[in-house]
This record gives structure tokens, C-alpha cells and sequence, in this order.
């Protein structure tokens, strides 16, 4: 089993294309070949990426470079809030469910950013298992607030000789009203968890569990 978001040998970045084009408003990114496929969310420009074949199952196909995650699936699955392993969607009667490695979020904040997309019920113990950066002891947040907030991504410029090239790459969020955004080439969608509970994995199955009786009694609604 390898997840969904996971990147392939063979999805390899498309070629640096780029152009900085003047607005009133400011520059720009763009590619020289853009079509709208290239700006997915809120007309942030989106990094390319080969895609592989796909199975009978509609799973990508290709060796798997476990460290990575596809641009394009990543935001894909993290928009649509389906499970990063099978790309079903991930919602539960209890809320969305996100895994962070163990030392990643400080989990006495109010707010948590994140760049991993939501697992569903079937594939969270899966994706702790598979994914070497959760070190098969996540922290496990369950969601009932998890809006859009922003991207990771490289910042681009012009130099001396008004060739395009990365200027910055923040390894901060870069929230939709910051004001380089123009000029970001993105790379993963951040989601913003603000109501939330943090949990252990058996804490998470009962939990999920319990909110799956209450939904088939008629005492819980999906959120």
C-alpha cells in the first residue's frame, strides 16, 4: 500500500518555465505556457509536476519516494478534505482527522497549521504505519474546524539581469493575503486546525467509533 499523495520515481518537476510580468497591482508569476490548470485555489500558481500512470484502481503508479509528496495530489486531497492513502473522502461523524510526526506541532496551541492531508477512518493507522516522517507515533488531531488558510511555496524575483529566479523559500505559512503571494510558486495547501482535540491512536478508534453509533442512532450529524 503506498498513499495516494506520495510522489512516484518518474514525477519528476516540469521544467522552469517562469515569467514576472508587471500589473498595476504589482508582478507577477506566470508560466510561459500557463493554461488554467496551473492556478487550481484562489489564483495562486501551482507547481508542475509529471504524473504516472495510473492502476486499475486509479492509484498512481511507479517506486515510491516516500519523502515526498505530489504537488498536485497533495493539494488536490487537502482541498477536497479526502484521505491522503486512498483519496476517499476523509470526513467522519466526528470531524476530519490529521496525523503530524511526533515532534512537529506544539499540541497546547490554539491553532495548528498543516501541510498533511486528512486520512479517513480506514487508512489512519495506514498512514501512521507507511509514512516515514510520522514515525509510527503520530500526534492525532481531530478536526471539527479546518479551513483553507494558505501555501507553502518559493518566493520568485528578478535579478540583475531581469532573469526570473527564487528569491526566498519561507519555511513558514505564507497565508492567502500575504502580499508576495503574486509571485509565489506553491507547492502545498495549509489548512488551519482551531477546533480540534488532540488524541492517541486508541483514543482516536474509540472516539470514531462512539461517533459512528451516535450517527446510526440519529444523535450525530456529519459535519
Amino acid at each position: 500500500m503506498v498513499p495516494f499523495v506520495t510522489q512516484r520515481q518518474g514525477e519528476e518537476a516540469a521544467p522552469d518555465n517562469l515569467t514576472i510580468v508587471p500589473h498595476s497591482a504589482g508582478p507577477r508569476l506566470y508560466y510561459l505556457d500557463e493554461d488554467p490548470r496551473d492556478r487550481p485555489l484562489r489564483g495562486v500558481l501551482w507547481a508542475r509536476c509529471a504524473f504516472n500512470p495510473v492502476d486499475d484502481r486509479h492509484m498512481p503508479t511507479g517506486v515510491p519516494q516516500w519523502k515526498l509528496m505530489h504537488p498536485y495530489r497533495q493539494m488536490l486531497t487537502m482541498l477536497g478534505l479526502r484521505c491522503q492513502v486512498c483519496a476517499e473522502p476523509a470526513r467522519t461523524p466526528a470531524g476530519c482527522v490529521f496525523l503530524a510526526g511526533p515532534q512537529d506541532q506544539d499540541p497546547t496551541q490554539t491553532t495548528i497549521y498543516t501541510n498533511q492531508p486528512p486520512v479517513c477512518v480506514k487508512h489512519a493507522r495506514a498512514a501512521a504505519a507507511l509514512c516515514p516522517h510520522l514515525q509510527q507515533d503520530p500526534m492525532v488531531f481531530l478536526a471539527r474546524s479546518a479551513p483553507l488558510y494558505g501555501v507553502h511555496g518559493a518566493i520568485y524575483g528578478l535579478d540583475a539581469r531581469k532573469e526570473v529566479h527564487v528569491v526566498e523559500r519561507p519555511d513558514h505559512v505564507l497565508p492567502f493575503h500575504h502580499p508576495d503571494l503574486a509571485t509565489v510558486l506553491a507547492s502545498q495547501l495549509i489548512r488551519r486546525l482551531s477546533v480540534f482535540r488532540v488524541l492517541g491512536m486508541g483514543e482516536l478508534r474509540r472516539e470514531l467509533a462512539a461517533g459512528r453509533a451516535q450517527t446510526v442512532s440519529g444523535g450525530t450529524a456529519t459535519p
